[in-house]
């Protein structure tokens, strides 16, 4: 139950979050992922806060940094140091991964370009994260998540109306960004299988917003039709979204004209009415279909109207608060918080990884899945063991 990367060595120079995301992604599925930091601060999210948790003794620690950073391994390294660079020269010796998210020619200018890491390992593989491409006319630029949710078209389509643009509660570049980038590294890993060599894997914050466009993407690029904010309700779908009803809210979505159908037979409505009969109609006509659910569920508390609409299999739910989230059977079922032990905090929960593995056998399934994890690093936590590891005394 160590995870399918068992094995597998991940040297991590990035900061902030879309970078540490990816690390943390692989650390998740088994990797030994060492967190190359600066010393005396370390990575950009140490510091990033409140909310801080200050231990009785010791410094404070970031939630920020702790929601990216477990399953990692710290190390301080001053890379414009020639004995600190010698340790990482050494690393890379032996990794299969390296992670980066300096702005494009930084690693050059370090003295890691690529064919000095080629040099030293034909074998790794290299991930590199920028804002906003290593190349093209602004490829130089800076890369923050509200700056590219902005840039790469999010904010438009996100918020109550045109004139309201919103950026997603969560930094969605930045994990995006790491989630790309995760992802490409192990089809580099798997073709480094058939060829003997690794490669440079490249993503941006700007690649990953436009790539999740999806069918707003496809309404520019063949239909011609700019998307725009609409709120809480489905551009191509209806009904689809929130509404509203006695005491609170409930969501809804009717992806299909059977469901449709179900849906009126349960609360009266005509599903042929005009302008109601297909998804076509109903879009068409938006605000009246809105207004037709919300005045039929305005008497109907909100758990009781989910017990009716479950009941004739009508798609539902409510919108639950962060800490119903984490107190939800559902979701503590799925393995989504996890208990870690803390240098300085001691025993504490942390989201869990997103992914569950399972082996089928004669006897059924059997849950493959890693059970243990690892707390964030304090800062050089790890320094010694490291680097007594390269030199030869530690196995």
């Amino acid at each position: 139950m160590t995870g399918p990367l068992d094995g597998v060595l991940v040297v991590d120079l990035t900061r902030a979050l879309a970078g540490p995301h990816a690390a943390m992604m692989l650390g998740d599925l088994g990797a030994r992922v060492i967190k190359v930091e600066s010393p005396g601060s370390g990575d950009d999210t140490r510091g990033w806060g409140p909310p801080f948790v200050q231990p009785d003794s010791g410094e404070r620690e970031s939630t920020y940094f702790l929601s990216t950073n477990r399953n990692k391994e710290s190390i301080t390294l001053d890379l414009k140091d020639a004995a600190d660079t010698a340790v990482l020269t050494e690393l890379l010796r032996r990794a299969d991964v390296l992670l980066e998210n300096f702005r494009p020619g930084t690693l050059d200018r370090l003295g890691f370009g690529t064919d000095v890491l080629a040099g030293l390992n034909p074998r790794l593989v290299t991930l590199a994260i920028s804002g906003f491409g290593h190349d093209g006319p602004e490829g130089g630029r800076a890369g923050y998540d509200q700056i590219a949710q902005g840039e790469g078209g999010l904010m438009s389509l996100t918020g109550s109306g045109p004139d309201d643009p919103q950026r997603v509660g969560v930094p969605i570049g930045d994990l995006l960004a790491g989630m790309y980038g995760a992802y490409g590294v192990l089809a580099a890993l798997m073709e480094r299988e058939r060829t003997g060599r690794g490669q440079v894997v490249r993503t941006s914050l700007l690649a990953a917003i436009v790539g999740v466009h999806a069918f707003q993407g496809t309404a520019w690029t063949v239909a011609g039709k700019v998307g725009a904010a609409q709120g809480n309700h489905h551009p191509s779908i209806a009904p689809y979204g929130l509404f509203h009803c006695k005491g609170g809210s409930v969501q809804v979505a009717c992806a299909n004209d059977s469901l449709w159908r179900k849906l009126c037979a349960e609360f009266g409505f005509d599903p042929e009415a005009p302008g109601m009969e297909t998804n076509g109609d109903r879009v068409e006509h938006r605000q009246e279909v809105i207004a037709l659910l919300e005045a039929a569920f305005a008497d109907i508390p909100a758990e009781e109207l989910l017990a009716r609409l479950g009941k004739v299999g009508i798609p539902s739910g409510k919108v639950r608060s962060i800490d119903e989230v984490y107190g939800w059977d559902q979701a503590l079922s799925q393995g989504l918080l996890v208990d870690v032990d803390h240098a300085t905090l001691g025993r504490v929960q942390l989201p869990g990884p997103p992914l569950r593995f399972f082996s089928a056998g004669p006897d059924g399934e059997t849950e493959t899945t890693r059970r243990e994890h690892t707390a964030p690093p304090v800062l050089g936590a790890d320094g010694d063991t490291i680097r007594a590891w390269l030199g030869g005394s530690e196995p």
